[in-house]
């Protein structure tokens, strides 16, 4: 036998390593996130995911239990993802209103320009189930109350305002997918959504505040 029929045959005969659950769980989250974002999540089944993942059905159902609970991983490690980026920024960040805007800002437009095209879909689907709009409502208001504590220093002795900060989450969303499906550019939506959290906080702090630097966050 050629030493290169040798070789084809120990190749063919060795056994692949069998995945720990934590490994196998990555590679069916990272094979879900291309489905989205080559056929779109409609085509996103438990079915369809086995089968470009080279799993049976019970390995995939096994992780994920459902459909909405596939949905439901993906857009935590989404909302996982962009917290992560955003808490760095923000401890690496100028202590003043602008660079805590500019760290909000940047961070959350390059999060989803990051995951790409497929974060909208996901959204999208969330809303189909009250359990999966909760999630993203409990995602949303963790946010939220992370940039009030960030900004709160430049608001006085006033509160930003939650209608403002939900206001600020809509724009963000949408600036976001806008430059996702590049209808606008990222710098685009990066410097509209941060004079928008500028524009916010000025309105419930005393001029004298706005530029001033604090020594610790």
């Amino acid at each position: 036998m050629s030493s290169a029929g040798s070789r084809e045959q120990t190749s063919h005969s060795r056994p692949r390593r069998r995945l720990s659950r934590e490994e196998r769980h990555r590679q069916l989250l990272d094979v879900a996130w291309r489905l989205i974002g080559e056929e779109g999540t409609e085509a996103l089944t438990l079915g369809r995911l086995a089968e470009q993942s080279a799993v049976t059905k019970p390995v995939v159902y096994d992780h994920f239990g459902t459909r909405s609970g596939l949905l439901a991983a993906l857009y935590r490690e989404f909302d996982a993802r962009q917290n992560s980026l955003m808490d760095a920024a923000l401890q690496a960040s100028e202590p003043t209103l602008t660079g805590r805007a500019a760290v909000i800002a940047s961070s959350y437009v390059d999060c989803v320009l990051l995951q790409g095209r497929e974060i909208p879909g996901v959204i999208a689907a969330l809303a189909g189930s009250p359990e999966l709009e909760r999630i993203k409502r409990d995602c949303e208001t963790a946010f939220i109350e992370r940039c009030r504590i960030a900004l709160a220093p430049f608001a006085g002795t006033g509160a930003v305002a939650s209608a403002g900060l939900w206001a600020m989450l809509g724009a963000a969303e949408a600036l976001s997918y806008a430059a996702a499906t590049e209808e606008i550019t990222a710098a685009q939506a990066r410097d509209e959504l941060f004079e928008t959290i500028v524009a916010m906080v000025a309105r419930s702090a005393p001029r004298h505040t706005l530029g001033r630097s604090l020594i610790t966050f």
